[in-house]
């Protein structure tokens, strides 16, 4: 699924991503997988993780051409911080009704 167009004042900015999301999801599985003999994720509970975690670490969007400054999270940091997302949908978790 391709994002909608977006735009300010006649200017595109549906191609500003934050880097941080496609990172994020390739770690989750890792995660999740430290927890798979005691719980079953839902799609929901995975979709809560997937923003949790996000909402978490700080925001890297960049646009095509941007400078790219080095400030990225490692992947203990990244991963340490999805844990913090997992336990806390674990605790809270989000049922569909």
């Amino acid at each position: 699924m391709s994002k909608p167009k977006l735009e300010i004042k006649g200017v595109d900015v549906s191609k500003i991503a934050n880097r941080n999301e496609r990172k994020v999801a390739k770690l989750i599985p890792e995660i999740l997988d430290e927890y798979y003999e005691d719980y079953i994720f839902e799609p929901l509970d995975i979709q809560d993780i997937y923003a949790l975690s996000l909402n978490l670490i700080p925001a890297h969007y960049v646009q095509q051409g941007s400078i790219v400054l080095s400030n990225r999270l490692s992947d203990y940091e990244l991963k340490s911080k999805i844990r913090d997302a997992v336990e806390r949908v674990l605790d809270h978790p989000t049922r569909a009704e």
